[in-house]
């Protein structure tokens, strides 16, 4: 692709490419210019550079803006399109631009608030001439907020002497309860701030010392975690109770000589299959106040950005099922999801595949209040599925050719299995598949949580592939991130970020962004969405509305059409009776600790999960011993993600 770098051109229409005049290269517009002479002086400047989108769509050519005044690195479509608005921007106060050491072309410009481009020039000087000016821009607009900071801190010296200097004021005292209420809040938000300018500082200190070293990383920014708060240390004082087990529910224990994690692959008898009967909804909220003291201990020992993978989290603030499970629980509209296939037209399925996606995360959260599911323990598995009813005309089934009524045939069946096929990182795979319909669905996330202050945000990293065979189409997509809100009150659930599906076979996609509430006003889980036919570049669908309540689809005929998620039908998934479960499957795994935490025993909760993960890290001292390498049962390594073994598009029958 390299090679091809000064003959290759973007068009207008997205993912499209058109040959470049051969006296004007890429790089060409101010950038091209100027001399290659670095100067400190700062210096607004435009070019081309590939972009990298995803595994799909790869490295596209766009055009670029740096904007100095505003400190904002903007792209467009091309050159032609910069009167419009930009495709997309990146604030770089306290932002790291970082050259890759893959090769002498590519950079990142990580933003602060965790966005990333990664960008590739020409050759090596053009590369050297972006980085540099944009290092020059972080930097004053990084120093110019340090400059706002002292602003404020003045700001708030003169408040509280204000508030100290009111004894002297007739009918006014500084220890009025609102007063002091004004004086703790501007005190937290100086705080606040402090951690902000604290984590800037740090990004500019490893923007300067990854260029002497072989490869930048912004992981080593993050607070190195004191020992009592790692994996296999003891646990903070009053989150666990004394060592042993507990009497009248033993686990099921051995040692890692006798028994492993890791197992051979098994059949699930649908027969033995019962629709699930357990209703736990998360909307207890005493222990969470009644453990408040807790929490601000383990808030104590947190740094803003601190990576959570690795922190002990106090039994009272978790679900009473596994994250795999959790995973399942957002196929409860399972009927939606066969739908897709119905579509009559490429574009059809696109709409069916975002409405399915967005009424997806409602019935996965159980209950308002955030709490947070069990950590699956590597070699997890989770086994459920669902009947769908048929519908005849959807389907396009003849009723002459089968004179029994839809409601008497045999229902659809969707099945699913999770895997926890990684530690660290925590990863799991997912699949779910309709026989009947030849679709199905693969997806790999790697979840990653970070302290946020009052919040705890967690990034679904990875990326889902949706087949359907019938059609020859393949759906890529993302997950959006999700953020604990309020931890020292009422904590609540909120899901944020843009997230892409495309389909290559049609050119359409489809553009959602979960909206998080702003400071001021706004309302809470806004999502908006925008269905497109790439080489046409024409919208053929929007959506807007809340993924937890109402979501309005409009199209280009002017039909509008609404979806309230909060009424759409549950079909309660289908598992095996825990005694007939293997032993590493979710609910059997973690019975003992969902058991403690109905009945509210905390105490018990902790040990019974004490006592799994230390047989999860003695397993994993015992592998690294013999050298033994962890084996996965339902999932393959392909490349960056993971299979299941026997996919329906790799199956004979279902291929096309």
């Amino acid at each position: 692709m390299q090679g091809e770098a000064t003959t290759i051109r973007i068009t207008e229409n997205e993912g499209k490419l058109d040959a470049i005049p051969q006296n004007r290269t890429p790089g060409s517009g101010r950038a091209g210019a100027k001399s290659w002479q670095y100067s400190d002086h700062m210096e607004n400047i435009d070019g081309y550079l590939m972009k990298y989108t995803n595994l799909v769509t790869g490295w596209q050519y766009r055009f670029f803006v740096l904007n100095n005044e505003a400190g904002l690195l903007e792209y467009f479509v091309n050159e032609q399109s910069r009167p419009q608005k930009p495709r997309g921007m990146l604030p770089l106060a306290g932002a790291v631009i970082s050259p890759s050491d893959e090769d002498s072309h590519t950079f990142t410009v990580n933003a602060i608030s965790g966005e990333q481009y990664k960008l590739r020039a020409t050759d090596a000087k053009e590369r050297q001439h972006w980085v540099s000016r944009l290092q020059i821009c972080t930097q004053h607009h990084t120093e110019a907020m340090g400059k706002m900071m002292s602003q404020a801190q003045g700001q708030h010296r003169d408040l509280i002497q204000s508030i100290e200097g009111l004894s002297a004021v007739p009918g006014l005292s500084s220890l009025d309860p609102d007063v002091l209420m004004l004086k703790a809040t501007s005190m937290a938000t100086m705080n606040c701030l402090n951690e902000c300018l604290h984590i800037l500082h740090l990004q500019q200190v490893a923007r300067q010392r990854s260029s002497l070293g072989a490869g930048p990383t912004i992981e080593w920014l993050e607070p190195k975690l004191p020992d009592i708060l790692k994996n296999g240390s003891s646990s903070l004082g009053n989150f666990a109770t004394e060592e042993g087990l507990l009497q009248g529910s033993q686990l099921e224990l051995s040692s890692p000589e006798s028994c492993s994690f890791s197992g051979e692959r098994e059949d699930i008898d649908a027969e033995d299959e019962l629709e699930d009967s357990f209703t736990d909804r998360e909307e207890d909220l005493g222990v969470v106040e009644e453990e408040r003291s807790i929490i601000l201990h383990l808030l104590s020992q947190l740094k803003l950005g601190m990576d959570l993978t690795r922190v002990v989290l106090p039994t009272f603030i978790l679900e009473k099922r596994s994250l795999l499970e959790m995973y399942a629980d957002f196929m409860s509209h399972p009927d939606l999801f066969v739908a897709i296939a119905d579509g009559s037209s490429p574009e059809d399925r696109m709409v069916r595949f975002v409405e399915y996606y967005l009424t997806s995360f409602h019935e996965g959260r159980k209950g308002a209040i955030a709490k947070k599911p069990y950590n699956p323990i590597i070699g997890e598995t989770f086994h459920c599925s669902w009947k769908v009813p048929r519908n005849v005309e959807a389907s396009g089934e003849s009723p002459q050719g089968n004179p029994e009524p839809a409601s008497t045939q045999e229902p659809y069946q969707v099945r699913f299995v999770a895997e926890q096929v990684s530690h660290h990182p925590p990863v799991s795979g997912f699949y779910a598949e309709c026989q009947e319909r030849r679709m199905c669905v693969n997806t790999h996330v790697w979840t990653k949580s970070k302290f946020m202050g009052m919040s705890i945000g967690v990034s679904m990293i990875g990326e889902g592939c949706l087949h359907l065979l019938e059609h020859e189409e393949e759906y890529t997509f993302t997950l959006p991130c999700a953020y604990a809100r309020s931890i020292l009150t009422v904590p609540w659930v909120e899901l944020g970020g843009k997230i892409n599906i495309a389909c290559a076979k049609s050119g359409y996609s489809a553009a959602i962004t979960f909206q998080t509430k702003p400071f001021y006003g706004g309302k809470l889980h806004k999502v908006t969405a925008e269905v497109k036919h790439n080489p046409t570049n024409a919208v053929v669908c929007r959506v807007q509305g809340e993924w937890n309540g109402v979501l309005e689809f409009s199209y280009t005929s002017g039909e509008t059409r609404a979806v309230d998620v909060t009424k759409l039908p549950v079909t309660r998934k289908h598992v095996r009776p825990i005694e007939k479960q293997g032993p590493t499957e979710s609910r059997r795994l973690w019975q003992h600790v969902t058991e403690s935490l109905r009945q509210k025993d905390i105490d018990k909760a902790t040990e019974h999960k004490r006592i799994l993960e230390e047989r999860q890290r003695t397993e994993e001292r015992h592998r690294a011993e013999t050298e033994t390498p962890w084996r996965t049962r339902y999932f393959d390594r392909e490349g960056e993600g993971w299979v299941y073994h026997k996919p329906l598009w790799k199956t004979s029958g279902f291929k096309s």
